[in-house]
């Protein structure tokens, strides 16, 4: 009887993942600009080993990748010749190491224009934010190296406090969600100081191209920082309801003045501004929505303040004063304290005869003092000048021509940030995710592990871009988790579906064969979709049969 060996290897979506980073060419492309190295694991390797096991939403930390991949087909997933023991933690930290050396931002700045440019994605505009990220430990000493960052206490995004934390910034494509530039910043650091700088960096890599329009919130939206941008720099911004413009706007502008907008729900109008000396343009917008979420939490506003109030005044209506002007402060103080309110009072005079029983006809009163006696009444005009302001809201732009940039599509762009890097930051704090509790020796090292945080959710973002592109382009659709049809899946859902895939492993005479199980309808569905770079790790038995068939043509 022949010796034959029959083992299995769970496969599920990780060639999905394998398979798109072999379209992007991330181990090539990573490789080639760190340069060669004596590491039997390539630095690209190692960064595919980090990027499956972040994809893998099994929430190990990095330490046990060696265990993640122990029942994986690491030599089909990340190269020949290695083996999952291949992936521990000092490697993986040894290739963090050289990363940092070579340049994080440039290493993932080329690997994201090529990826970019690999799938046909022309981003016209693009989403700028930042959060934080919690760390363990202490990393108490500053480094003397001015690039790394200073990883301390900071405003948290996660509502941890009592953690240290780096903050990383983001800038992905409108739509599709795509990462095309990271940037690890520190603990400390505030939007309005950091915006500015990633704009700057990431426009330079256009050498004098066209860039996209850069979205961001309105942290970016300063006297300061408007100044600071070139004019090489297309920016869209919201502008804060401090500016003082931006109130009279709410005042002024009715609803009724406003152009409907083919977006459902919005109004808008548009204005010209040359808020801190740069001409640009701004769109009041109204949202039906928004403006119903506000007018019901200021009702509720002014009917807790007047319970408030009534409280106050009654307080008030038991003291005495021995002077009107006392009245008159005390009452404007209370007054002042209310935004929707105001008092209806009288002022009575309390006279004391120093003396028991009842004052005689024509006895005058030794002192007088005062108190107030009335009650708390709405302040109609304050409350509607109040409901005006709600819904409202202004987007700016330095894009002066209209027919370029007009109203209509600057709001339906900055609409776009929820779906486009907020999507992104919700996908790194994934609880599965590995980087959700953040622990290494170095801050360089963590730095890095963004850096690789960004490639994951380049990959699965790519990956999804380029199922909904095709199901689009072919009329087709997938069951969502409902079983309803669905032309735009996510690409977790995907992964779902892929789960109990194995490789059948049969090694006889030395010879190595595999064969893929339990694949359905569905999954080849989805792989006709991703294309050649992902059948190549599902349809194993196929493409053996077709080299051995080019093998007998040949002879």
């Amino acid at each position: 009887m022949e010796d034959v060996s029959y083992t299995t290897q769970g496969l599920d979506h990780l060639g999905l993942v394998a398979g798109v980073c072999r379209k992007i060419d991330l181990i090539e492309q990573i490789d080639a600009r760190v340069g060669p190295t004596e590491r039997k694991v390539s630095v690209g390797q190692a960064v595919q080993a980090m990027v499956l096991n972040a994809l893998g939403f099994v929430g190990r930390p990095l330490y046990l990748t060696p265990e993640f991949f122990a029942n994986k087909p690491v030599d089909l997933l990340i190269g020949p010749e290695l083996r999952y023991e291949d992936f521990n933690d000092d490697s993986l930290g040894r290739a963090l190491d050289v990363l940092y050396a070579v340049g994080l931002t440039e290493v993932y700045a080329g690997v994201a224009s090529h990826a970019v440019q690999g799938v046909g994605i022309a981003p016209r505009f693009v989403h700028l934010d930042t959060s934080s990220f919690s760390v363990e430990g202490e990393y108490a000493l500053p480094s003397e190296d001015p690039q790394v960052v200073q990883i301390t206490y900071g405003y948290s995004k996660d509502g941890r406090p009592d953690l240290k934390q780096v903050v990383l910034g983001l800038i992905c494509t409108y739509r599709s969600s795509i990462p095309v530039w990271v940037k690890a910043l520190d603990g400390n650091s505030s939007d309005k100081e950091s915006f500015v700088p990633i704009i700057q960096a990431y426009v330079e890599q256009f050498s004098g191209g066209e860039t996209p329009y850069i979205i961001a919130d309105s942290a970016l939206y300063s006297q300061s920082n408007l100044q600071e941008m070139s004019s090489g720099i297309r920016w869209i911004s919201r502008v804060p309801a401090t500016v003082s413009e931006v109130g009279v706007l709410y005042e002024q502008v009715g609803v009724d003045q406003m152009e409907v907008s083919a977006q459902g729900g919005y109004r808008y109008l548009e204005v010209g501004s040359g808020y801190g000396g740069v001409r640009q343009r701004w769109v009041v917008v109204y949202s039906e929505a928004a403006y119903q979420r506000e007018k019901a939490t200021l009702e509720k506003q002014v009917s807790r303040e007047q319970v408030q109030a009534q409280k106050a005044l009654w307080h008030l209506s038991g003291k005495e004063f021995w002077d009107l002007s006392q009245v008159q402060a005390s009452l404007s103080a209370l007054e002042g304290s209310w935004k929707y309110h105001r008092a209806k009072v009288q002022v009575l005079p309390v006279s004391h005869y120093g003396g028991r029983g009842r004052p005689g006809v024509d006895q005058k009163p030794l002192r007088v003092g005062f108190r107030v006696e009335g009650e708390v009444e709405e302040d109609g005009g304050a409350i509607e000048r109040a409901r005006r302001t709600k819904g409202k809201f202004v987007l700016a732009t330095n894009e002066l021509e209209q027919e370029r940039l007009p109203a209509e599509t600057i709001l339906e762009a900055y609409k776009g940030q929820g779906g486009s890097v907020e999507r992104g930051f919700r996908f790194l704090k994934d609880p599965l995710f590995f980087a959700s509790g953040l622990f290494l020796e170095k801050p360089q090292r963590i730095m890095a592990l963004l850096m690789v945080m960004g490639l994951s959710l380049l990959v699965y973002a790519v990956g999804e871009h380029l199922v909904r592109a095709e199901l689009a382009r072919r009329g087709q659709t997938l069951p969502d988790q409902r079983g309803k049809p669905t032309g735009r899946p996510t690409m977790r859902r995907i992964f779902q579906v892929f789960e109990g895939i194995d490789v059948l492993r049969i090694e006889q005479k030395g010879v190595l064969h595999r064969r893929v199980l339990n694949l359905r309808p569905v999954h080849r569905q989805i792989l006709e979709l991703l294309g050649p770079d992902v059948q190549h790790y599902y349809l194993l038995e196929e493409e053996q049969n077709r080299k051995s068939q080019r093998l007998r043509c040949g002879m």
